[in-house]
């Protein structure tokens, strides 16, 4: 790809919970270049709205992830034991994720400060007050489906091929509303 093909990807994947958890990951991703659209938005989330703080993912305190990466909840953060979820264990999971597709070649390391990345991050309101909370699984999770994502916004994954072809064989997970 040249650098102009990165102005706007989209990715999305899923990474199911270990049994019993409620930690299931569903990251959306925008990764574009910092002077096109999704640049643009990523300047936007900077202005915070109640209950969906918007945070960089970070790997530790004075250690920000390049590409510079933002994340934002999905759900409304009502209570402070959910956004310490947010803030720890998903931001941390985010950003290894992010810095490893560097590592990995996913993200061109010539770019790392041209593109930025949105990640909308699923936590499910029961994991906060789940005593058998398992965070290692939270991290995987997140882990595993911020990089599954990446991926799939930077190869334009699925293609529309793949999709016109599973159009009457794959359905959503909870349909049982269509044919």
């Amino acid at each position: 790809m040249s650098d102009r093909d990165y102005l706007f990807h989209a990715g999305e994947a899923t990474v199911l919970a270990a049994e019993g958890q409620a930690t299931d990951a569903m990251p959306e991703i925008l990764i574009g270049r910092t002077d096109g659209p999704v640049g643009a938005a990523f300047a936007n989330l900077m202005a915070q709205s109640k209950g969906h703080t918007a945070m960089f993912a970070i790997r530790a305190c004075n250690q920000m992830v390049r590409p510079a990466t933002i994340t934002v909840p999905k759900v409304t953060l009502k209570d402070s034991a959910n956004i310490e979820l947010f803030g720890g264990v998903v931001q941390s999971a985010t950003a290894d994720a992010v810095l490893d597709c560097v590592i990995e070649g996913v993200i061109p390391r010539t770019l790392v400060n041209q593109l930025c990345i949105i990640s909308l991050v699923w936590i499910d309101p029961r994991c906060a007050k789940d005593a058998m909370l398992d965070k290692k699984d939270m991290y995987r999770t997140n882990y595993e489906a911020t990089k599954l994502a990446i991926k799939r916004a930077l190869a334009n994954e699925p293609t529309i091929d793949e999709l016109i072809a599973n159009r009457h064989t794959i359905k959503h997970d909870y349909d049982d509303w269509s044919s």
